[in-house]
């Protein structure tokens, strides 16, 4: 097991060879417009998985699948020349779906925005099913601080058991 600090900054260093190999030296016609994502190393150095994408069809992005399998081996050994360590770790390509999870949400928040946008028109002319204000509010003539005696108890409440002397209304 090595540090997790070291094993990141080898996948960024891996990411980078890759990334440039594909640019400047593999010249395999089956090679589309890649772009490498991310890297990622397993805890012991010796596996390395790179993400990538490819703008185009179906078609486009297995050409460039079957391309990258093809070159593994070329890239695999300038990845050991290029970081000096002791192990190569083998490189597996993994497609990457960052842009098709991309083109699902965007078309989830479409719909999220039709659905807004309906239930806005339904409520414009809308009025409310009950009482405009349905909370109850005090009466403006009756305070409730008024009915409290020099002692805080209920003026009305002369048996002293909670219950004040009115019909049907408890004390508060």
């Amino acid at each position: 097991m090595v540090d997790a600090a070291r094993a990141r900054k080898l996948a960024d260093r891996i990411q980078q060879i890759v990334a440039e190999m594909l640019e400047r030296r593999i010249k395999d016609p089956r090679l589309g417009f890649v772009t490498v994502t991310d890297t990622r190393i397993t805890n012991d150095l010796r596996d390395a998985t790179v993400y990538y994408t490819v703008y185009g069809s179906d078609g486009e992005r297995a050409e460039t699948a079957a391309a990258l399998e093809s070159a593994k081996g070329v890239i695999r050994s300038e990845v050991g020349r290029k970081t000096g360590v002791r192990h190569t770790p083998s490189i597996t390509f993994v497609m990457d779906s960052l842009m098709e999870n991309a083109a699902h949400i965007d078309d989830l928040l479409a719909q999220a925005r039709a659905k807004d946008a309906e239930v806005a028109r339904a409520a414009q002319g809308a009025s409310p099913a009950g009482d405009a204000n349905p909370y109850r509010e005090p009466d403006s003539g009756e305070d409730e601080d008024d009915d409290l005696d020099e002692d805080g108890l209920d003026a009305h409440d002369a048996a002293g058991d909670g219950e004040d002397g009115r019909s049907g209304r408890p004390s508060s």
